[in-house]
């Protein structure tokens, strides 16, 4: 893959895995939003066996960003080069790549390449470059450590899990529902305030205030990224006390027989370090995946009942419009 020139950085990271380990987990993008803080959502667009492109959302210096790029995997060298076809400004030019070499004892030295340019070299387009690739490496190649690392250590703290309800109605509208996140507290229960902006089509920022059972509400902020009428995932970066991580997607899927499979799935990495503050003395891991998933899926199941009965009502009222003007029915 061609060179880019201008600036060239390089960070660089040991773990204790090994480099195939460590190359497997960086060629499968669909890891990057649960082990990468910056990365909210990745999706292939082509992908051959070797070469492959991908669209990236992720923050950087706190901006929500996307931008495609082109990898040419090289397992054998354990080598992955990176190219991003259209840049999100102020980049001009951003490429790249990993190289994973293997070290003595099992473990892996992990080199996270840079080239780029600013559009126009502005030098103030430039330091936020700079700015933004050194902090989104460190934080990447520390979290590749640790999630690899923990990984290692067996210890249960990821849980992933689903909801489905069908619903007989439009996609559209089951989309819809959860789309206008804003409308959320007229329409759900559970949810006290939002904010939602979608400065740039298709990607969102959503602060939110949840009740909980006991009348407590909490705050959350999350990057959504929408695929009319197929799917919106996010990604929260403002998390309650009992998890590191909570990546979640919606998905709409429309039936052989017209209606529509409407599911929520979340993913989790709870943190150990306030299972006893948030459930008590007693409380253990287990006890705070149970935690977890009863809150999280019950919030899932009541928002995805409130899209359900918004959907058909809609349908029935335009059954009903449709027969009133047939000529049956007059």
């Amino acid at each position: 893959m061609s060179h880019l020139g201008g600036r060239q950085v390089e960070h660089e990271i040991t773990l204790a895995a090994s480099a195939d380990e460590v190359y497997r987990m960086i060629a499968e993008v669909e890891n990057w939003p649960r082990i990468f803080p910056p990365t909210i959502h990745v999706e292939h667009v082509e992908r051959g066996e070797r070469e492959e492109r991908i669209r990236i959302w992720a923050t950087a210096n706190g901006e929500a960003k996307s931008w495609t790029s082109l990898r040419v995997l090289e397992p054998e060298r354990r080598r992955i080069a990176f190219r991003q076809e259209i840049p999100a400004p102020p980049v001009a030019a951003m490429g790249g790549a990993w190289v994973i070499e293997e070290l003595p004892g099992h473990t892996a030295r992990v080199r996270l390449l840079h080239d780029y340019r600013a559009l126009d070299d502005d030098p103030e387009g430039l330091a936020w470059i700079d700015e933004a690739v050194d902090r989104n490496s460190r934080t990447e190649l520390a979290a590749l450590k640790k999630n690899i690392e923990r990984a290692r250590t067996g210890s249960d703290l990821t849980l992933s899990f689903e909801d489905t309800v069908r619903v007989d109605g439009q996609v559209a509208d089951v989309y819809a529902f959860i789309n206008e996140a804003h409308r959320w507290p007229d329409r759900l229960p559970h949810v006290a305030r939002t904010s939602l902006t979608e400065d740039t089509a298709g990607l969102q920022t959503l602060d939110m205030d949840t009740r909980a059972k006991d009348g407590s509400t909490h705050t959350t902020k999350s990057y959504r990224v929408t695929f009319p009428h197929r799917a919106i995932a996010y990604k929260q970066v403002t998390l309650p006390a009992l998890m590191t991580l909570h990546t979640g997607l919606w998905t709409f899927d429309e039936q052989a027989d017209g209606a529509v499979a409407a599911t929520s799935q979340h993913t989790v990495v709870l943190n150990p370090a306030t299972i006893e503050g948030v459930l008590g003395p007693d409380a253990t891991v287990d006890d705070a995946r149970r935690y977890v998933r009863d809150a999280l899926g019950a919030n899932s199941r009541a928002t995805l009942g409130h899209a359900k009965a918004y959907a058909e009502q809609i349908a029935k009222a335009l059954e009903g419009s449709a027969g009133a003007g047939s000529p049956g029915a007059q």
